[in-house]
């Protein structure tokens, strides 16, 4: 599935219908890198780091969940942190492209409901989320997870193509 990209001149309907454009575009654009890498280059790291490109897409996906489910909506959601093992992330070997994509794709979903459903500026549910700190609004959490999409993109792009995988946008 490939989206195209979300033109500043293309109108919307308000500021969430944006924010979900951007993110199901990085979104998309991270997991067709992905799909174009062999299984051998998905499992391995290039980089100093040590990450493998499935390991990114986990991430992602708890990334979400953190910041939408656990911190906006103050869900309890069992282990916040269950993309990472010894303080890195971490991606089991049974665990399969397929199945991680599955369930980034699931939990975007649910997220453009949260957004499209809320104000953005709905401040998020006080919990453990937040450390002690104020919650913050839902156009805040919207501006990290988006720079954090393009930020992790922009990683996997240097790594596809240091796989000889698929070069720029």
């Amino acid at each position: 599935m490939t989206i195209e990209f979300p033109s500043p001149t293309t109108p919307a309907a308000n500021r969430s219908e944006v924010f979900v454009r951007y993110l199901d575009y990085f979104r998309e654009s991270l997991l067709a890198k992905a799909s174009a890498l062999p299984e051998a280059e998905l499992r391995s790291s290039r980089l100093a780091s040590g990450w493998t490109p499935l390991e990114l897409v986990k991430h992602l996906r708890w990334v979400e969940l953190r910041w939408i489910e656990w911190g906006f909506q103050g869900r309890s959601v069992g282990d916040p942190w269950g993309d990472r093992r010894d303080d890195r992330w971490h991606v089991a070997e049974s665990e399969t492209l397929e199945e991680l994509a599955g369930a980034l794709r699931a939990q975007g979903v649910h997220t453009a409901e949260v957004i499209t459903g809320s104000d953005p500026a709905a401040i998020g549910q006080p919990g453990p989320r937040w450390d002690g700190d104020p919650p913050a609004s839902l156009e805040r959490i919207c501006f990290h997870l988006v720079q954090e999409y393009a930020r992790h993109l922009g990683h996997l792009d240097i790594v596809a193509e240091l796989a000889g995988g698929p070069v720029g946008e």
